[in-house]
């Protein structure tokens, strides 16, 4: 038998070399033995066989955690690397940078943004004095980890025990444990309400559109209707009047008058007006121009510009409806100036006003032709996804009723006129327009597969100053129309969903309770570890909302923890609208264009009137020479413009990074790395590390 059994061992049970490979080229390949043939051997030591099973586990165990080691080596490289490419980029920044109160074209009131700044400049100077006391404390002695702070040694200790800075100290926490805990405690768990309020609020709308998908319930016109347009026997195709005002967009027009005139409608039952209001001579010039180059070729379109530029968009808009051919039409489509529709926007829109003369407006949703450009892009895209998606689908289902999102809709002329028309008042006539026609009972029509394709701001400047008015905007029609909501004549739910719903809870709570409990009573709690704020409230219900908001855009995932991040900074922004807007301090009526790049445009303008010879001006012919010469030197302009340094973003960094080293000495591990994190963001954002760089 001995020697069957040495053949069996020889052959058979040679153990199988596991091979580790190692990224790093200064690690070689290494072959972890397998079991020997001593294994095999039937009568050896059980002591010694378990002692060389133990021996070869333990090699096996130092190659795994060598391997893991490495691991870890590699990750720390790369975090290194990263941050030693930050450190050169914030240097330059810093050197060549602007400051946001540097900038006479900023779109604040320089008095309430200085009073804004320094309350929280306020804030960083006492964290840095607390956190200085709390260090002094911390190494006396004094430790202890949140609210659970011994108060014994203050009472029993004797004094002479105690040097000055004891005492000091032991008076301060009696100080806070008493007066200032409390109030701070108070507006935390306000805040920690009207926070589960939104979050509620939130799941529902997502529970709504997944059971409307679940359903597959959407917006379905006419047979008939469709089918007319389809064969064009019984002659459904109402007049439309398609408008599309801009102003100084000399990037985005050529593409935006292009796709509107490929628009597949019988030419004598549409009509195109192209509404400028750009003040840049050579902008008019050439929107002009592209105007008459689509008259040649048949399109039905006309050029207006006002020499009187009063009421932003609205009133451009409604010195268009002005004009009298416009009661020879029905309906009207609007599309911004680097809105694109697609051929067949109206066919697919329109049906869904036949028959249903209640309905006042057809909207389509957003996509976006540089969704990808940079980070900033792509956490615009999840916000406006979930809007679209979720937000005016749901409402649109249910209850017919969603803001207007100013471009890309359908309007019936009537419900306009009804409405009271176009009004200068506020800085979001859409939404203005759209609330005054549901007061009257118009339905509105949300398609979520129609969609229309635009350009997203590239730059954080940009994307700033665009927020800044969608949330002073509604602010300051709320307290325009909240008396004309309590006396319309419709039913009590619709009164409530109007004020605490559309105006209340996602206009004002939203931006108030982000900005306050995560920026101001977060790091305060730190610095006053008897007001507590609970895990939850700083990790996991956030990181469920972030969630269900990126759900619409399932390619957007990685990006999870970034969007978490960047929707408190923005709330800083958010904040300091909304109370601009409602209580009409500083520059909330003012209205600002978003800057596009143009991202869909093929060649610049120069190269565009070289080659197309169908390009004549009614009357004397431009200086093609000057008019290059001015672009080309706006172009250099553009390259020698300097990143802006945001100082409320700064400050608020260094008050966040400021409370996360004092939850350090209490050990607060999530809320440590939250604040973290916050603050690096926060850090970003303020140097304009995010989105376009122009350096």
């Amino acid at each position: 038998m001995a020697p069957s059994s040495d053949w069996w061992a020889k052959g058979v049970h040679k153990g199988t070399p596991v091979v580790v490979k190692m990224d790093n080229p200064e690690w070689s390949m290494v072959e972890l033995e397998g079991p020997s043939e001593d294994d095999f051997l039937i009568g050896n030591n059980p002591t010694d066989t378990r002692a060389k099973a133990r021996g070869k586990n333990a090699k096996q165990l130092t190659w795994v955690l060598l391997l893991k080691a490495h691991r870890a080596a590699g990750c720390l490289t790369s975090v290194a690397s990263t941050l030693a490419s930050i450190g050169p980029a914030i240097r330059r920044r810093v050197a060549s940078g602007r400051t946001d109160t540097e900038s006479a074209s900023s779109f604040e009131n320089k008095t309430v943004k200085t009073r804004f700044y320094n309350c929280i400049k306020v804030f960083l100077w006492l964290s840095l004095l607390l956190l200085g006391f709390e260090i002094a404390a911390y190494y006396k002695g004094w430790h202890f980890r949140a609210s659970n702070l011994q108060l014994q040694y203050i009472f029993t200790a004797p004094f002479g025990v105690r040097d000055f800075f004891d005492w000091l100290y032991s008076n301060w926490v009696l100080i806070r444990v008493g007066f200032v805990a409390p109030p701070l405690q108070f507006l935390a768990n306000v805040c920690i309400v009207l926070f589960l309020i939104q979050s509620l609020d939130r799941l529902i709308l997502c529970l709504c559109c997944f059971w409307i998908r679940v359903k597959k319930i959407k917006p379905i016109p006419k047979e008939d209707a469709v089918a007319d347009l389809e064969t064009g026997e019984n002659g459904f195709f109402p007049m439309v009047l398609v408008q599309i005002p801009m102003c100084n967009e000399r990037e985005v027009y050529q593409h935006s008058i292009a796709a509107v005139c490929k628009l597949d409608w019988p030419k004598s039952k549409i009509l195109i007006q192209v509404l400028d209001d750009s003040d840049d001579p050579i902008t008019q010039l050439l929107i002009e121009e592209e105007v008459h180059k689509w008259q040649q070729v048949g399109a039905n379109i006309v050029y207006r510009h006002r020499i009187i530029r009063d009421g932003y968009k609205a009133g451009n808009l409604k010195s268009a409806m002005s004009c009298s051919y416009v009661k020879d039409y029905e309906f009207v489509a609007i599309f911004d100036a680097d809105f694109q529709p697609t051929h067949d926007f109206l066919k697919r829109t329109i049906p869904h006003f036949k028959d249903n003369e209640d309905v006042g407006l057809v909207q389509a949703r957003w996509s976006f032709v540089n969704k990808d450009e940079n980070l900033l892009t792509r956490l615009q895209n999840i916000n406006l996804s979930f809007h679209f998606e979720v937000e005016q689908q749901v409402n649109g289902v249910l209850i017919n009723f969603f803001g207007f999102n100013g471009t890309a809709g359908v309007w019936r002329i009537k419900a306009l006129e009804d409405s009271g028309g176009w009004l200068e008042r506020t800085t979001v006539e859409d939404m203005d327009i759209a609330v005054r026609a549901h007061l009257q009972g118009w339905k509105f029509v949300f398609l979520n597969d129609v969609e229309c394709q635009c350009e997203l701001p590239e730059s954080y400047e940009a994307y700033r100053k665009q927020q800044h008015r969608w949330h002073s905007g509604p602010m300051q029609l709320f307290r325009l129309c909240l008396p004309d909501i309590i006396h319309a004549k419709i039913s009590f739910w619709k009164k409530f969903n109007m004020i605490f719903l559309f105006f209340l809870l996602r206009k004002l709570i939203l931006p108030f309770y982000s900005f306050t409990l995560f920026c101001i009573i977060l790091p305060m709690t730190m610095f006053i570890p008897e007001a507590e704020l609970p895990a939850w409230v700083v990790c996991y219900v956030p990181a469920l909302m972030s969630f269900l908001n990126i759900l619409p855009a399932p390619k957007s995932f990685p990006f999870i923890v970034p969007y978490l991040l960047f929707e408190n900074t923005m709330s800083v922004t958010k904040f300091n609208a909304m109370i601009s807007g409602l209580f009409q301090l500083g520059n909330a009526y003012e209205w600002v264009v978003t800057k596009k790049l143009g991202r869909s445009s093929e060649g610049d303008l120069v190269s565009l009137i070289e080659k197309d010879p169908k390009h004549q001006l009614r009357g004397p012919e431009p200086d093609l020479d000057e008019i290059k010469a001015e672009i080309l030197q706006e172009q250099k302009a553009r390259k020698k413009k300097h990143n802006r340094i945001y100082t409320k973003e700064l400050a608020l960094a260094f008050l966040l990074l400021t409370a996360s080293a004092r939850s350090l000495l209490s050990a607060q591990g999530i809320h440590f790395y939250f604040l973290l994190f916050q603050g690096i963001s926060f850090l970003l954002v303020g140097l304009d590390l995010i989105g376009e760089q122009v350096m």
